[in-house]
């Protein structure tokens, strides 16, 4: 596939909600009218079901030990946050339905309804769907790189807005990365009061953080043979003078 040539997929909602489900580091747990919140305590099976490590004597593990009606309903929050800090760090809520079932180690549950809140509005993924689906390939690496570009790379992040049109970037105060998956990267662009997101899409999908490595080249290749937007509002907003 040449430059170009655009490869414009992007995560579906069952990839993207195992990619946020991968990603988290928290979670808020509602079972039998208690909520309880836990950090770090949770792993996922490559089938999408939950392993909780709670401690013994939790409310959460006696509800599932002693539901009155057998394995208790549960409901399972996660946050997808922005790794480099913008406004509305909040990129996407997870929420699952399903049951815990007890073991000897620890809670498993078993998701039945998943709904991905997205900006573009909510998602119901099929609970077979969501089983299936696997977590895009950079969702693990995704903080890690974000940083990086955004602390390390700054003049980076400025070049790439030359292939961001003049519309989109008017009012800019700030442009930050908000997101990277095997598909592309967005940008957030923020104004005083109001932002939006962009979407840099690769030239073929990144499976791996070399191949990553590469997409990234070939778009700062691309937005140096752009002319700047932004530089271009600078020189007319001059020659008003």
């Amino acid at each position: 596939m040449d430059d170009s040539q655009t490869w414009t997929a992007e995560p579906g909602a069952a990839q993207r909600a195992r990619s946020v489900l991968a990603a988290a580091w928290s979670c808020a747990v509602t079972a039998e009218g208690g909520r309880e919140e836990y950090a770090g305590a949770h792993t996922v099976t490559e089938d999408g079901r939950v392993l909780l490590h709670v401690p013994g004597d939790s409310a959460l593990r006696a509800a599932a030990f002693f539901a009155p009606r057998g394995e208790p309903s549960a409901v399972l929050e996660f946050a997808d946050v922005a790794p480099v800090p913008v406004r509305d760090r909040i990129r996407a809520r997870l929420r699952l339905a399903g049951r815990l079932v007890p073991d000897a180690e620890h809670l498993v549950f078993h998701p039945t309804r998943v709904v991905l809140r997205q900006p573009s509005g909510a998602v119901v993924v099929g609970a077979e769907e969501f089983a299936a689906a696997v977590p895009d390939p950079l969702a693990l690496a995704e903080a890690g790189l974000l940083t990086h570009l955004a602390d390390a790379h700054p003049e980076a992040v400025e070049r790439l807005t030359r292939l961001v049109g003049p519309d989109s970037l008017h009012g800019a105060v700030r442009v930050r990365p908000l997101a990277v998956d095997r598909h592309g990267l967005t940008l957030r662009i923020e104004r005083a009061r109001t932002h939006g997101d962009v979407r840099l899409p690769f030239h073929a999908p990144a499976d791996a953080l070399d191949a990553l490595t590469e997409r990234m080249h070939v778009l700062l290749l691309r937005a140096g043979a752009a002319s700047c937007p932004r530089a271009l509002q600078r020189q007319r907003a001059d020659g008003d003078r």
